[in-house]
């Protein structure tokens, strides 16, 4: 959808995952979408240069969340959700919509 926009659709994938998530890391978002890493990190690492997101390391894993004084914050965020009204209600649940509490004890799988 904002792939012709962007000149991607990687970095399509890491807007709405951060949209959705506030934050997310390159080998989350490889495994995923079930695509190699090195093009997650590779386009992390083009926008982090850009000033468009920020890292912090957390251990040994890099976090990429919106760079808060990004001058187009506010717009790009509003584009980026309106393109997430439109994706389909099963690529959501698929991709971004995911359990985040735990399973309880002894429940069966």
């Amino acid at each position: 959808m904002l792939e012709s926009l962007f000149g991607n659709p990687v970095i399509e994938k890491i807007f709405f995952t951060v949209l959705a998530y506030n934050e997310c890391y390159a080998l989350g978002l490889a495994k995923t979408f079930d695509e190699p890493v090195n093009k997650f990190q590779q386009q992390l690492k083009r926008l982090e240069e850009g000033g468009i997101i920020v890292s912090r390391l957390v251990g040994r894993t890099r976090i990429y969340t919106f760079n808060p004084r990004y001058a187009f914050l506010k717009e790009l965020k509003a584009l980026i959700s309106t393109a997430y009204e439109f994706i389909p209600e099963a690529e959501k649940e698929r991709f971004y919509i995911k359990r985040t509490r735990p399973r309880r004890a002894g429940k069966p799988l």
